[in-house]
């Protein structure tokens, strides 16, 4: 063999041991580093949780934790948008879940336990962790992670996107709204009325239907009677013809045996259908007025029925935006906007944040509401400095406790804020998990039909945002079609490190 090939093989064969070698490190160390993401999920083992009303995650720590009424539960490491697609900062809520869900954007890519935040496809969902924002605009968390956390939320959970790692603190205001006085109990009251209304309306429904068998089973009997009754009728007719032709006496009297057995029948079924006919009657007079008793008390039922659908819609929480870039005040409920109308802001050209105002539970009686506080800040804590999105490596910051967010910042933000009378009028009591949203931003145009209030903030990257287009509405499903089969590529290749 010519030397100079000879070495040129053995070059070749050396790259490529090495390569395998550097594919094998690299997927022991994916996995290290995947069993590092997995042991660093928390969870409060000091109280039992109660529901979950607000999840915050931190672009700059790379992570996401879970707040109950009480503080937090769960707590995990993330991966979010790399540099170009970048996750946006914001407010966004839980709009949309589905258990599989594969991806129409990038390579049907595998993305379980989605729970959508925007139409235009920034979720939440399980995936890969490196260590640092690798997806193209989503959080990634890990797999279990997203399972158990999607067991445990409900549609318009409060999702903050924070550039930092805050964390909410209780405050109380005048300016904060309460519940409306007797709602539990007028709610309570609804729901007993419509259960009672259902018992009757299911009463009234049995009567009816027992009524009609019993008109059914009595009306037997007098077909039976009738029919015997023509019978006998027709063989009176026979008797009479034989009898008018009878040519002996024999014959004659014969026939008229047959007559007069014929006439006493006729007599004895007229006498059984008399009786029919009268045990009918009562049973036919009574399917009538079972009937209508039976359609007043449906339509009673389905009035109480939407009273209580009404109650409840009227207890869902409340969203409030008040924006001080259009001036305005805008109000949402259960993803349906209610109206908006016009607010003062006091010295309008200085700047106000963006606070989110989170009503927790109800404290005592049934108008005081407990309420927690997160301000946005663009991610920068007093006196210091936030790391770029894309430089977060190796979970920098992850064992740090969040910020706690400056209450007599967000209060001297809502001092600055005059709402009109009529506008406090309208707006209806607040329930746990309702939220009044102050901001210097405008509302997005993510917020739509099926969402709640949408705000990005201005100041962070957006790349994970921009490069979407914004789906036409709630009823449109980025998941695969049951029958087609996942598309799978290459662990090395680059769709499973850039979801």
């Amino acid at each position: 063999m010519n030397p100079k090939r000879k070495q040129k093989r053995l070059r070749a064969a050396h790259l490529a041991i090495a390569g395998m070698a550097a594919l094998i490190a690299a997927g022991d160390h994916a996995s290290a580093r995947t069993g590092r993401s997995e042991r660093s999920v928390e969870s409060i083992v000091s109280r039992t949780a109660g529901e979950p009303v607000m999840a915050i995650v931190s672009l700059r720590n790379q992570r996401i934790t879970v707040y109950d009424a009480q503080g937090w539960i769960l707590r995990a490491p993330v991966s979010s948008g790399q540099k170009g697609r970048e996750t946006p900062a914001g407010i966004f809520s839980i709009i949309q879940k589905v258990e599989e869900h594969y991806s129409n954007l990038y390579d049907d890519a595998f993305m379980p336990h989605m729970q959508r935040i925007t139409w235009s496809g920034i979720a939440l969902h399980g995936g890969p962790l490196p260590g640092y924002p690798a997806s193209h605009g989503c959080v990634r968390m890990p797999f279990d992670f997203a399972a158990r956390l999607f067991d445990v939320t409900r549609m318009g959970l409060r999702v903050i996107v924070a550039p930092g790692d805050v964390a909410p603190v209780e405050v109380a205001a005048p300016a904060l709204f309460q519940s409306k006085p007797g709602a539990g109990a007028l709610a309570a009251a609804r729901i007993a009325e419509a259960d009672e209304a259902a018992r009757k309306a299911a009463q009234a429904r049995l009567a009816a239907g027992t009524a009609f068998r019993e008109a059914t089973r009595a009306t037997v009997p007098v077909r039976v009677a009738e029919n015997l009754k023509l019978r006998a009728e027709t063989q009176l007719a026979a008797a009479e013809t034989t009898l008018g032709s009878a040519a002996s006496a024999e014959a004659k009297e014969q026939a008229e045996d047959a007559k007069a057995k014929a006439v006493a029948r006729i007599a004895e079924l007229q006498a059984q259908w008399d009786a029919a006919k009268a045990e009918l009657q009562p049973k036919l007079d009574a399917v009538t007025p079972a009937r209508e008793a039976a359609a007043v008390a449906e339509t009673v039922r389905a009035e109480a029925a939407e009273a209580a659908r009404q109650m409840a819609r009227e207890l869902e929480p409340v969203s409030v935006l008040i924006s001080r870039k259009t001036q305005r005040l805008y109000v949402r409920q259960a993803f349906e906007p209610i109206f908006d109308s016009p607010v003062t802001i006091l010295d309008a050209d200085r700047p106000i944040g963006t606070h989110v105002f989170t009503a927790m539970e109800r404290s005592s009686g049934d108008t005081d509401m407990r309420w927690s506080v997160v301000s946005l800040d663009g991610g920068r804590p007093h006196g210091g400095t936030v790391e770029p999105h894309g430089r977060a490596r190796g979970g920098s910051g992850r064992d740090v406790e969040p910020m706690l967010t400056d209450p007599d910042s967000a209060k001297a933000a809502l001092d600055r804020i005059v709402i009109p009378q009529d506008a406090l009028d309208r707006i209806a009591g607040m329930a746990p998990r309702s939220s009044l949203i102050v901001t210097d931003e405008g509302v997005s145009s993510e917020t739509g039909k099926g969402t709640d209030f949408v705000v990005l903030l201005s100041g962070e990257p957006q790349g994970g945002i921009k490069t979407r287009r914004r789906s036409p509405g709630p009823d449109f499903r980025y998941a695969r079609p049951p029958d087609r089969l996942p598309f799978w590529r290459s662990p090395f290749g680059a769709p499973f490190s850039s979801w």
